[in-house]
């Protein structure tokens, strides 16, 4: 498993963690912190997962506008906890960090999905993320 693929696994836990805890993405990221300092050999994965996770909460707004524009039917406050993160995470590759090409955000979010959340979630995470993907492209 690549760097990055953890990364992306790290940032899920830190982002459902505070989604669900309904506490400050800072502060569960503060915590992760501390921990990485005692973790030296998972630092690649640990700066990776802070970018995304940082990316995520600078742009918010502008990503949640795009997820909910795009997921026909569903809110974002409807959404599985799971799923909202996973497509904050992908949305800010695809949008914000022109390393990471559209698609390759997109099979690792539905990656994610199909490991982490429900049986339709990857299917899901894909239509909504190929629609955000043609919106960064125009």
């Amino acid at each position: 498993m690549s760097a990055r693929t953890k990364a992306r696994k790290r940032a899920l836990d830190m982002l459902f963690q505070a989604d669900v805890m309904n506490t400050s993405v800072m502060d569960v990221v503060a915590d992760e912190a501390k921990r990485a300092v005692g973790e030296p050999d998972r630092v690649a994965s640990w700066l990776y997962a802070r970018e995304i996770v940082d990316g995520v909460n600078d742009h918010r707004e502008e990503i949640d506008e795009l997820i909910a524009s795009y997921a026909q039917g569903w809110t974002i406050e409807r959404m599985p906890n799971v799923d909202r993160a996973i497509l904050r995470i992908a949305s800010w590759e695809m949008l914000h960090n022109p390393e990471v090409p559209a698609p390759v955000a997109i099979n690792e979010a539905v990656a994610l999905a199909k490991e982490y959340s429900t049986d339709d979630s990857g299917r899901f995470v894909n239509g909504v993320l190929g629609k955000i993907a043609e919106h960064a492209a125009s």
